[in-house]
């Protein structure tokens, strides 16, 4: 992939990647979201009815018709 270079260590295994972000911006946006989607794995959710009823009693978000 051009604008991808990987690291290797002494053993000649892949330890570390540089990406240039100029060229491949969207591959670094599609990682940054992997990678905060995994940090927030083991939050608690809810669901979209109660987190639509908040917005709608907020002003955030017109009511549903």
């Amino acid at each position: 992939m051009r604008g991808v270079k990987y690291l290797y260590n002494s053993n000649g295994k892949r330890t570390a990647v540089l990406i240039d972000l100029e060229r491949n911006s969207a591959l670094w946006e599609d990682l940054l979201d992997v990678a905060v989607a995994r940090t927030r794995e083991k939050e608690p959710t809810e669901s979209w009815s109660v987190v639509r009823r908040r917005l709608e009693r907020t002003g955030r978000l017109k009511p549903a018709r």
